[in-house]
């Protein structure tokens, strides 16, 4: 349960963290930086994929697996946008936009959990299209450079994470509509 494959991977995207973030202190050149920065984010992002069908093809799938995988998802999305945040490369609202909703949309999940609701706000496509959205701003933001010397990602970086800050809090407005019918039959 702790120490199978899939498990293992998704304890790798926790363990990724002070790895990416340290990779701005070492004494390297800016464009090395950013390209080992963006290697780890991209490799530890697919681990993401990886972890899931392993866990379905191995058999391995655990209450323990399905909690750790959208926290380590967190943690390794919320750390780069401080990390993007400090270098300049993503605006403060957008980071605390896509922080903010994932600190309420959590709280909101164990809430609707605890009172037997839990399937209200399950995952929906909105949330895995704003993830993925998230997935690819993030690594442009990160390599802040041209790609192939032709795809400047600190621009196309910039409007995929204002997009992910839209389908953010359409996500969020979505699973609180979802919810509502259900805190408003526990409130009374």
């Amino acid at each position: 349960m702790f120490f199978t494959l899939p498990t293992l991977l998704t304890w790798a995207r926790i363990v990724a963290i002070p790895l990416i973030v340290g990779v701005f202190y070492l004494p390297l050149d800016a464009v090395t930086r950013n390209l080992v920065a963006t290697v780890m984010f991209v490799v530890f992002a697919l681990t993401d994929w990886a972890d899931g069908y392993l866990a379905r093809k191995l058999n391995q799938t655990s209450s323990f697996g399905a909690f750790l995988d959208p926290v380590a998802d967190k943690f390794l999305v919320c750390a780069s946008l401080l990390v993007l945040v400090h270098l300049d490369r993503a605006d403060v609202f957008v980071a605390l936009i896509i922080i903010g909703r994932e600190i309420a949309i959590s709280a909101l999940r164990e809430w609707m959990a605890q009172i037997g609701a839990a399937r209200s706000v399950a995952v929906h496509m909105l949330g895995k299209v704003k993830t993925t959205v998230q997935m690819v701003a993030i690594p442009f933001l990160l390599y802040d450079g041209a790609l192939f010397e032709v795809i400047d990602t600190h621009l196309w970086g910039n409007v995929l994470i204002w997009v992910a800050a839209v389908l953010t809090v359409w996500s969020m407005v979505y699973y609180l509509q979802r919810a509502l019918p259900e805190i408003r039959a526990k409130v009374k």
